[in-house]
């Protein structure tokens, strides 16, 4: 289990003016402007017609984000972040020509589940992927163990997501769960105290003690949709 950050570590980030403007991508390319010239950067805080269409791109190709809406938060980073891990971009959250590129490429993560229903964390590319009878259903930021040494229980420990092929064994639906080494909210455990769960802290890179981070907002989508059930698949690799 795991302890919510206090802080973030700040990515790099590109000196990249916002781009809040109402111009889509599809229409500057109509009028015949370069991919890289037409499309406005993107980044939190933004809004606006681009980040609707951004949005509705994202979703379509299964990066969720929850509602479209035009307005660049917390939900919209995460999925951007989701889609610059699964096309080996920067991290960084703005999404710039490369991240439009993957856009238009329609670039996905590789599964390894592809048949069934289950949930697998790729933590070289630290995203976490819902499949539904064989088909991508959603595609989240994650953060896993950090690797970093902590100390717990009168020893020292390391902040480690084990491998394997697992199946989710205990629920906790009520909201906030306090354990040993902080909260975790509406945790799905499937080994020993591993769980995938949502947090208020979800960066773009390892950070956690061992456990699969989403933001509370997916967290809260799955548990509506039936995804967290007990012998529930979870693939680690």
């Amino acid at each position: 289990m795991e302890v919510r950050d206090s802080g973030l570590l700040s990515p790099s980030r590109r000196s990249l003016l916002v781009g809040t403007g109402a111009l889509t991508l599809g229409a500057a390319l109509a009028a015949g402007a370069s991919p890289a010239s037409a499309a406005p950067v993107l980044r939190k805080g933004s809004r606006g017609s681009a980040v609707t269409a951004l949005q509705r791109d994202l979703t379509n190709l299964k990066y969720w984000l929850g509602t479209v809406d035009g307005s660049f938060g917390h939900l919209t980073q995460q999925a951007v972040y989701a889609i610059q891990k699964a096309a080996g971009l920067t991290r960084d959250g703005v999404v710039g020509p490369r991240t439009y590129d993957a856009i238009r490429r329609k670039v996905q993560p590789r599964r390894r589940i592809t048949s069934g229903t289950g949930f697998e964390v790729s933590k070289s590319s630290q995203l976490l992927i819902a499949t539904s009878e064989g088909r991508l259903s959603y595609v989240l930021n994650t953060s896993t163990g950090s690797g970093e040494r902590y100390y717990s229980g009168g020893r020292w420990k390391t902040a480690t997501t084990p491998t394997g092929d697992f199946r989710m064994y205990s629920l906790y639906s009520r909201g906030w769960q306090t354990g040993p080494l902080g909260n975790l909210y509406r945790p799905g455990y499937y080994d020993r105290g591993w769980a995938i769960h949502g947090s208020g802290s979800i960066p773009p890179y390892p950070a956690s003690h061992g456990c699969s981070r989403i933001s509370t907002a997916a967290s809260d989508m799955l548990w509506t949709r039936g995804w967290f059930i007990k012998n529930r698949r979870v693939l680690i690799y």
